[in-house]
């Protein structure tokens, strides 16, 4: 049973005649024919009683009437869902993000989106970059922003801007100097991101750094949010690591002194989705509009 046949049985059924429904549906009487006969044969039932001037509908086909009705319907507000879909009208686009993307133009991004499509429903999902792309790999979200580095493994991954990671220290460090792990862990490790512990991109980056000058990392606190870590440096707690758009954002207390490390220290940003899977119309135009709000809020970025 299709489509094709059971519209050529509503024509038929409503107008009576084969050659009225040809001309309805801009189709031959013969194919109108085929298609209801092909039905009948399907169903195993005359659908008309034919030989008069016009088709006298059966029982079966007062039956089949409603329910045909309710089918057509439904098949044209899939086709008109879809076509809404595609043509950014209607539907949902769930991207993650790291908590901190508010500080790289992503809250702009939402608004620039959201002014041009206002009926696709936009559902930004902040968590830490490796949940993020976990939930990426596994198809819970079509795509995310991340901090670099995360397991690439069965993504594609876009970088798009570089960002300084900076010492944040209550302490005044020696003019022309940059900061090395001794002024980070000398006043006490702070470090953010309890619940991904380590699994943090930035975190991993620098446990790399201590393993590499022969060092050991232990954080004299873990919280949760940068905020309460720099609440915590400028009461005295400690010092912790933070991004250069903090800095730009003016997130930093006053009294708190933040320093270049010295070699530099720096993290990318990228976009990921899962290796050889198309975006959606509505995930590719949100991921384009964030390339330029980026791109934009972050320094020395093309």
């Amino acid at each position: 049973m299709t489509l094709a046949q059971l519209r050529a049985f509503l024509s038929a059924y409503s107008l009576r005649t084969f050659t009225a429904a040809a001309e309805e549906l801009d189709v031959s009487q013969a194919s109108v024919s085929e298609l209801v006969g092909r039905l009948e044969a399907e169903l195993e039932a005359p659908l008309f009683v034919r030989g008069g001037r016009q088709l006298v509908p059966t029982a079966a086909a007062d039956e089949l009437f409603s329910h045909a009705q309710r089918t057509l319907a439904a098949a044209d507000d899939v086709e008109q869902a879809i076509r809404s879909l595609n043509g950014l009208q209607s539907g949902v686009v769930s991207f993650g993000v790291p908590r901190n993307a508010g500080y790289y133009g992503v809250p702009d991004a939402v608004l620039e989106f959201h002014r041009d499509h206002p009926g696709v429903r936009v559902r930004m999902v902040g968590i830490n970059s490796n949940r993020v792309a976990r939930a990426v790999l596994a198809g819970e979200l079509e795509a995310g922003l991340v901090v670099l580095p995360v397991d690439e493994h069965g993504l594609d991954v876009e970088p798009l801007a570089v960002d300084e990671v900076h010492l944040a220290t209550m302490n005044e460090l020696p003019a022309g100097t940059g900061a090395t792990l001794d002024d980070l862990l000398g006043p006490g490790l702070i470090l953010y991101d309890a619940e991904s512990g380590w699994e943090d991109p930035t975190r991993r980056q620098l446990l790399r750094r201590a393993h590499e000058s022969g060092r050991e990392l232990t954080a004299q606190v873990e919280i949760e949010f940068v905020d309460t870590a720099l609440r915590l440096v400028a009461e005295g707690a400690g010092a912790t690591i933070v991004s250069g758009s903090l800095l730009r954002a003016g997130e930093v207390p006053d009294g708190v002194r933040t320093y270049s490390f010295e070699p530099r220290f720096v993290e990318t940003l990228a976009l990921i989705k899962r290796k050889d899977a198309p975006l959606s119309l509505a995930t590719a135009a949100i991921a384009e509009v964030m390339r330029r709000c980026i791109r934009r809020v972050t320094p020395g970025t093309d």
